[in-house]
């Protein structure tokens, strides 16, 4: 993997080859003890979003109030069923993404998006701090009309406010999921589901961002 530029995005046809097996993942959340796979409740939706690493992502969520479940896995390549370490080589096409089941009766999309934008740096291509790859792109996958929406237009918001503070161009990738390489979400090993909660002091970039400036 010597010589790989691991921010350039690769094409479906550069991709690994992957596997037909799924990775195994506990049948419940380990936080929240909610089906890590469903079913959902009825009237529930899912949101999928890319901040860098997911763990702490994934932390961020499960936190607020109205979230069902959270799952972490990678979406918006084409790698079927990819490991982390295929992941890590940014030549599946994966962006690290958090899983958000929500009931929209209790927290809204707009909150959620606001938890988005304002925990990570939108504005760093293909980065997130220190970590330096396409696996860790912003992106927001919808799953609904609305949702690709409310994400648009929650991105002219913080744009503007970005832009006002002297803050550079949003570079997040928006998109319905089945526009997100191959529109699946495919579960990360076991061990990274509810990394923080079994690894109170593990690894987190999360929590700043010059979005906060703005409120959802």
């Amino acid at each position: 993997m010597l010589g790989i530029d691991k921010t350039r995005m690769i094409t479906a046809d550069e991709a690994m080859p992957g596997r037909d097996a799924a990775l195994e993942v506990a049948d419940r959340h380990v936080v929240l003890g909610s089906p890590l796979k469903g079913p959902w409740p009825e009237g529930h939706e899912v949101l999928y979003v890319g901040m860098g690493c997911f763990w702490g992502a994934e932390r961020i969520f499960w936190q607020t109030e109205g979230v069902y479940a959270t799952a972490v896995g990678y979406m918006g390549g084409w790698t079927p069923n990819p490991t982390y370490i295929e992941t890590c080589t940014a030549q599946t096409g994966h962006a690290e993404t958090v899983m958000v089941v929500f009931d929209p009766e209790v927290v809204s999309v707009d909150t959620l998006l606001g938890r988005f934008w304002e925990n990570h740096d939108p504005t760093t291509l293909h980065r997130q701090g220190g970590d330096i790859g396409t696996q860790y792109r912003s992106a927001i996958f919808t799953t609904t009309d609305a949702q690709l929406e409310a994400a648009r237009q929650s991105r002219e918001r913080y744009q503007a406010a970005l832009t006002d503070k002297g803050f550079g161009e949003i570079t997040t990738q928006i998109v319905p999921v089945q526009e997100a390489g191959d529109g699946v979400f495919y579960y990360a090993e076991d061990y990274h589901q509810g990394y923080l909660h079994k690894n109170p002091g593990g690894y987190c970039n999360h929590g700043f961002c010059q979005a906060s400036y703005v409120s959802a």
